[in-house]
């Protein structure tokens, strides 16, 4: 045998080796880029990072991740969901001045109904109509916080009673672990079985993968789409019922902010806006990084529009970055 055949291969340079192992494990550059920030964090305000502060993070990193979750679902067929922020909205609002009235099973139904009547109307709009998600979403949700402020006129005077399951689920600690996480586990379990282990989930990656392909070998393109939003607006109406519990004060713009946040921890995950591509484990690392990025930014002590302005350039900074390492894959 010639001393060629037998002869090693180069190694590849360091760097390469690097890019490669990240572009075949895209979880561990968002692991890495998490641990950075806490650990600069930890830096800049020695002691912050304590079971207390990694309690509250978690705690109102799960609303984000569970939206960010609906966002990581239609964003694989190519679409997005601008509407869970008013859902959530309406059920957090509606379950408080219900629970005035009904016991708290009761009060949790009603809230729960706008976000079923929701996800219906998108699933038909985008699903049978063909309205762009974008537009039908956008559509729902204002029309959404317009039947929310004629109901609150109705209400104004009753006041508001959280459930004490609610609050218990939102603000509560067993043995310093967030009381959250019990409803979070199952969540994120049931989304990351329904995505891998699931036909549903393999019929998301095909429609966004190429939907003229999945029509013509037979897939219900409307069905799944209904299906696909209904189940967006049902988590979004739990995220509602979770945050009520954590906030504890009714308005009429609760879980807006988080809406524009969740897409960006989706694509900050790995999930492609076009479709096709993605995962939920990213989009729940990308919700913990955008807390915590919060966190960092807040200690700065920056006025409020600086720290947007700088959020959203560091948000599109990562993002880049991140789907720079996983195009070579």
């Amino acid at each position: 045998m010639s001393d060629s055949a037998t002869a090693a291969a180069p190694p590849q340079p360091f760097g390469r080796r690097l890019k490669r192992l990240m572009s075949d494990q895209p979880l561990i550059p968002l692991i890495l880029l998490l641990v950075a920030l806490v650990v600069a964090l930890q830096i800049m305000r020695p002691g912050i990072v304590n079971p207390a502060w990694i309690a509250t993070t978690i705690k109102f990193a799960i609303p984000l991740a569970i939206f960010a979750g609906c966002q990581t679902m239609a964003m694989l067929t190519g679409g997005i969901d601008l509407s869970v922020g008013t859902v959530a909205t309406m059920a957090a609002f509606i379950v408080a001045t219900q629970g005035v009235y009904h016991d708290p099973a009761v009060a949790i139904a009603i809230a729960l109904t706008p976000a079923l009547v929701i996800g219906l109307a998108n699933g038909i709009g985008i699903g049978v109509f063909r309205v762009h998600p974008l537009i039908m979403t956008l559509g729902t949700g204002l029309i959404g916080t317009g039947v929310l402020q004629v109901y609150q006129r109705t209400v104004i005077a009753t006041g508001t009673a959280v459930p004490p399951g609610l609050a218990w689920l939102g603000t509560g600690l067993t043995w310093g672990i967030p009381n959250a996480l019990l409803l979070f586990i199952p969540v994120a379990g049931f989304i990351l079985f329904l995505l891998n282990r699931t036909g549903f989930g393999r019929l998301l990656y095909a429609v966004g993968d190429n939907e003229r392909a999945a029509k013509l070998s037979g897939v219900q393109y409307w069905q799944v789409i209904l299906v696909l939003y209904v189940l967006c607006s049902l988590l979004a109406g739990i995220v509602g019922l979770l945050y009520i519990g954590l906030i504890k004060s009714a308005s009429l713009s609760l879980a807006e902010p988080l809406v524009l946040p969740s897409v960006a921890a989706a694509v900050i995950g790995g999930t492609s806006i076009f479709g096709g591509r993605g995962g939920y484990l990213g989009s729940i690392v990308g919700a913990l990084i955008l807390r915590v990025l919060i966190t960092l930014l807040t200690i700065l002590q920056m006025p409020e529009g600086a720290r947007q302005i700088l959020f959203g350039v560091i948000v599109l900074g990562v993002t880049a970055a991140y789907l720079r390492i996983i195009e070579d894959r």
